[in-house]
């Protein structure tokens, strides 16, 4: 009787078990930010840092700060839109401390393009989000503070290096 109750109990709970996938945790997959480095036109060989940067994200609804610290930063990881195939960014040099004031600094609007590739990566992950054929468009204005625009790679796989140079 024992015997039958085991065999019963390994048929029934066994693949309940088996079903589950071996790790249910996400460690390792990420959608990559966009790397922007500053660097100084005048000697386009040094870092340059933005005084007091903010970046708004055009289009989302009510915009916010994506850094909480503005202080000089001579390099930014910025999200991109995985549900489109372009993200409008407002980059404000030397911006007020007030976060609802966007008319303080001087603001450039710069429009990236892309392509987006998806790769499903496991169930507790779900997709990730290669970006390929990045290209750029700044703007142009009277008083533009970004002088060049350089796209290092056109393909944004990860976030461990630049993929654009901003010059200014």
């Amino acid at each position: 009787m024992r015997r039958i109750i085991f065999v019963f109990f390994f048929l029934m709970v066994g693949p309940i078990f088996m079903a589950c996938e071996k790790d249910d945790i996400c460690v390792d997959a990420d959608t990559p930010l966009l790397v922007i480095r500053f660097y100084d036109f005048e000697n386009q060989t040094e870092f340059k840092p933005v005084p007091t940067l903010r970046v708004l994200g055009v289009g989302n609804g009510t915009p916010l700060n994506t850094f909480t610290d503005r202080s000089a930063l001579d390099s930014i990881g910025i999200p991109l839109k995985v549900d489109d195939t372009n993200s409008v960014f407002n980059l404000i040099s030397s911006s007020a401390d007030d976060e609802n004031d966007v008319e303080t600094g001087n603001s450039d609007n710069l429009t990236f393009t892309y392509t987006t590739k998806k790769d499903f990566r496991s169930r507790a992950c779900g997709y990730t989000v290669t970006f390929e054929n990045l290209a750029d468009n700044l703007e142009a204005d009277a008083d533009n503070w970004i002088k060049q625009i350089v796209i290092d790679t056109t393909v944004v796989a990860n976030s461990a290096s630049a993929h654009v140079k901003i010059y200014h």
